[in-house]
């Protein structure tokens, strides 16, 4: 498995990942396009693709905070599910990030919801708020209550939701 950045979105792969995020995530938990694209302009942002066996099996999109990282976007395409390649991506996220904080939808929204956090909780992520709440990713989007998880329990924690909403949606 390899993990590389994506530099523009020109790339390639960058067309395949957008196609996949605009069908994995609603449109209230995505930015439009040509917000995605300028992430690549941002100093903070890794937009990265997974490649399994020569082929773009997913991607992560990775704001690098002052206290912990970020992983804003986290899909393994269609495809390359169940082969237990999310578990070899959340190690690598382990190794190369040891402080890391995601979102996710409560676990009790659906079925998919429920899977999603015994993913997480197998790998070594526990809720730190369930109370929080995603702002809009810009007009006619709606905020979403979801849960933040970690692998780590971060000491100010206000301040990093707070770094967050001023960093990633801003």
């Amino acid at each position: 498995m390899e993990f590389l950045q994506i530099m523009s979105p020109e790339d390639y792969r960058f067309q395949e990942i957008y196609h996949s995020y605009c069908t994995a995530f609603t449109e209230d938990e995505r930015r439009d396009r040509d917000k995605l694209a300028a992430l690549f302009l941002h100093p903070k942002v890794k937009i990265v693709s997974i490649l399994h066996e020569t082929k773009n099996a997913g991607y992560l999109i990775l704001w690098e905070l002052s206290t912990c990282t970020f992983v804003e976007h986290f899909e393994v395409f269609t495809e390359f599910r169940n082969q237990n390649l999310g578990s070899h991506i959340m190690q690598y996220l382990s190794e190369n990030h040891p402080r890391i904080i995601l979102e996710i939808e409560p676990e009790n929204r659906d079925e998919n919801a429920g899977r999603r956090y015994a993913f997480y909780r197998k790998n070594g992520f526990s809720p730190i708020d369930e109370m929080y709440v995603q702002p809009s990713y810009g007009k006619d989007k709606k905020p979403l209550n979801l849960w933040l998880l970690a692998n780590y329990i971060p000491e100010k924690l206000q301040e990093v939701k707070d770094e967050i909403y001023d960093v990633v949606y801003h």
